[in-house]
């Protein structure tokens, strides 16, 4: 696909100093509500400062998950949220982000999986409402099944740790010194050891 077809595909909106914002396809004013509307539809778009051509679209994202966070039925508890914002500026952030980006596609991929094969066993009869019954009535075993899946991931995370650390003890193994011991100097010797 070359860049002009994707740039034809491809939702351009823009955001004026007045925060309002512009569906460049429709050529109407557009707000947060319809661009939600958007994401629920898969729609690809992109946001852009009317005047400076600054990529916003994250921002905008950002705004829509405040305003259903603010609003009856938050995702995110307090802890979670401050358990986020400690990672940046951490050496793991690059980490937490693709970690949690594939977890999300993982439940997503469940979702859909669980709704294909509801939809095999009972056809078209199986309504949004029956859908949300189902889903409140299997909420423990789903949860169950998460929470085996976050332990599965954890255990297999610090098994990648210590055999990074292994790794790392095997490559600096070659080296003249051993544990406790400064570079250039005798083990037990040198500065705070007590021994001169």
């Amino acid at each position: 696909m070359t860049q002009a077809q994707t740039g034809a595909s491809l939702r351009l909106i823009k955001k004026y100093p007045n925060r309002r914002l512009y569906d460049t396809r429709t050529s109407t004013y557009i707000t947060l509500a319809d661009v939600k509307q958007l994401v629920l539809a898969n729609e690809e778009f992109q946001v852009v400062d009317a005047k400076s051509g600054e990529e916003l679209t994250r921002a905008i994202l950002l705004q829509i998950i405040l305003e259903e966070e603010s609003g009856g039925m938050p995702m995110f508890s307090s802890n979670m949220l401050s358990q986020i914002i400690r990672f940046y500026g951490h050496a793991m952030q690059g980490i937490m982000g693709s970690y949690l980006e594939k977890n999300i596609q993982a439940f997503m991929e469940i979702q859909t999986r669980m709704a294909e094969q509801s939809k095999g066993l009972y056809g078209s009869q199986f309504g949004p409402e029956a859908w949300t019954q189902f889903m409140n009535v299997q909420t423990p075993m789903l949860q169950n099944m998460m929470n085996n899946y976050i332990d599965q991931s954890k255990n297999l995370f610090v098994q990648m740790q210590d055999q990074m650390q292994d790794q790392t003890r095997a490559m600096f193994s070659t080296f003249p010194f051993t544990p406790g011991s400064t570079p250039g100097g005798t083990p037990g010797t040198g500065p705070g050891t007590g021994r001169k």
